[in-house]
């Protein structure tokens, strides 16, 4: 798993944060052994969730179904780099306007 897939909550746009009690195991069951959940990072202004996975856009697609039955992929935006790489690879919103950073 050469790969570190983000995915970032911007906490202005949620209506709330009830799903985050449930949404590791919800990843979880939807990825199997396609990506391994590695923690959060959470700031005022976002929270963001790491995985490590081999193929970062298939990844992706598992948690957009998730994220999607949340009601929650209005809030999100998603990237992915190489395990200690700097330079991020945007996937989600299809168009983003900005560039994708860390805290």
């Amino acid at each position: 798993m050469d790969h570190q897939l983000v995915i970032k909550f911007w906490r202005k746009s949620l209506e709330g944060e009830d799903f985050l009690a449930t949404i590791e195991d919800e990843l979880k069951a939807a990825l199997g052994d396609a990506a391994a959940l590695d923690g959060f990072d959470v700031s005022a202004k976002e929270i963001n969730l790491f995985m490590l996975t081999a193929d970062p856009r298939h990844a992706f697609r598992r948690v957009k179904a998730v994220l999607e039955r949340l009601g929650v992929l209005h809030s999100v935006s998603a990237a992915y780099r190489l395990v200690g790489g700097a330079r991020f690879t945007s996937l989600w919103p299809l168009r983003a306007s900005r560039k994708f950073t860390l805290p």
